[in-house]
């Protein structure tokens, strides 16, 4: 979105074919940098002022229409969401472990 905003040629490298035709898809074939409710938005000084310098998306962009989250549906995701977190930490501690272990081998000789 940055590029388009700036009017610099759009890059694919990564996205390729698909991307190129998702970006069509929502910004026309030209393709020129409009704000997309859900997506992205160009917000002002005062706007950003206004949320006291967040500069969090989700304050400007607004939802998309048509999405639509149950309270359940949000439950389910946060909980796998959280589930997916306390493993990552676990998976972070036991590497803080063996870092710890290789460092201080690595000083001890």
């Amino acid at each position: 979105m940055v590029r388009l905003y700036r009017g610099e040629a759009l890059d694919f490298i990564f996205g390729g074919d698909e991307a190129d035709q998702k970006v069509k898809a929502v910004f026309g074939k030209k393709s020129r940098y409009t704000n997309v409710l859900g997506l992205c938005k160009s917000a002002s000084l005062k706007e950003i002022e206004a949320q006291g310098w967040s500069l969090n998306p989700g304050r400007y962009v607004g939802v998309a229409p048509g999405e639509t989250v149950s309270d359940e549906d949000f439950k389910a995701e946060l909980h796998a969401l959280n589930d997916d977190l306390e493993t990552l930490n676990a998976q972070g501690r036991e590497l803080e472990k063996t870092i710890a272990v290789n460092v201080a081998e690595i000083l001890d000789t």
